[in-house]
């Protein structure tokens, strides 16, 4: 399970989240900061996937397609941002 209020403490910007989709390879830093949070900008690196979910904040982003912690990923700086 995952909180659907995850908020970035590096951004400050909401992690938004998008099921059935992984992220393109060639995503990089100055693609999400410059399209979070326009969907209509995102899906040109989003691809299907089902199962999958892709999630990203404006200095961040994964694809996860099995059960992750991500806790352990020092990098991310993710919290819960309303429970």
């Amino acid at each position: 399970r995952t909180c659907d209020q995850l908020r970035c403490t590096a951004c400050d910007f909401r992690v938004s989240l998008f099921n059935d989709y992984v992220w393109d390879q060639s995503c990089d830093y100055l693609f999400f900061r410059n399209n979070m949070p326009e969907l209509s900008k995102l899906r040109s690196k989003m691809i299907k996937k089902k199962g999958a979910r892709a999630y990203a904040c404006q200095c961040s982003w994964r694809s996860i397609d099995e059960l992750t912690d991500l806790q352990t990923e020092q990098q991310l700086r993710w919290v819960c941002g309303k429970h």
